[in-house]
């Protein structure tokens, strides 16, 4: 009987081993997956992303021959004037910071406990990109931490124009298009190459809730922050 005993008790404990190991072991295989994968986009253009492939699913849902519209471009053929516009826009600090801007974190911390929910994460455009890249659009704490991680390995493999370059190509820009090169011709009929000013402008300013500008283009915030945009475009910094 103390032998039966000895064993049952050595047989939990090597349970009660591998129920703390294990989530650790799990997490740990997860920031390699994506570490690796950040290695790849380094080199490769990636095809589609998560937020990709969840608003395909969505849009075929309703239409099951619906698809996206995205074409990469280079980052030389994507005007300066978007680039420019959605930096001023989106990540003022974005050549300073490490990859997440702990100013704008702070305030955004502070926002979110006066409402008591998640409004917003001051979330850079590189925790962006990570977010399209490998999450999904909830908003949380725990999703947000991911987000952070994700976002160091992409400053560390990464080069700031690299990081621009792969945003500016993937991101959102409404209803199923995603990426400069669609926005571009799916709003102006033009390229990412030739967008003025005013177009880029524009763009960047839709990019917090791309959906709802593609279906309200003439919103008189969108017009005013649009004309607010396009003056603070000549003090961003590109990579």
């Amino acid at each position: 009987m103390g032998k039966t005993r000895k064993v049952g008790a050595k047989s939990s404990r090597r349970w009660l081993k591998w129920l703390i190991l294990g989530p650790i072991l799990l997490v740990l295989l997860v920031q390699l997956y994506f570490f690796i994968m950040v290695c790849w986009y380094a080199v490769f253009n990636p095809s589609s992303t998560s937020f990709m492939r969840q608003q395909l699913a969505a849009l075929q849902e309703k239409n099951p021959n619906a698809k996206l519209k995205h074409e990469w471009v280079p980052y030389e053929r994507i005007s300066d004037n978007l680039k420019r516009a959605v930096v001023a826009s989106e990540d003022a600090r974005f050549n300073e910071h490490d990859g997440v801007d702990w100013e704008a974190l702070e305030k955004a911390y502070e926002r979110n406990n006066r409402r008591s929910k998640v409004v917003g994460g001051g979330s850079t455009i590189t925790q962006q990109l990570a977010k399209n890249l490998f999450l999904t659009g909830s908003r949380s704490y725990l999703r947000k931490g991911q987000e952070m991680i994700i976002a160091f390995m992409l400053e560390t493999v990464m080069s700031k124009k690299r990081i621009l370059e792969v945003y500016l190509n993937v991101v959102e820009f409404g209803r199923g298009v995603f990426g400069a090169e669609a926005a571009a011709r799916h709003y102006f009929r033009t390229s990412a190459a030739k967008l003025a000013p005013a177009q880029a402008a524009r763009l960047a300013v839709m990019l917090p809730n791309p959906r709802y500008y593609d279906k309200h283009r003439s919103t008189s915030y969108l017009v005013r922050r649009t004309n607010a945009i396009q003056r603070q475009m000549r003090f961003a910094e590109l990579p």
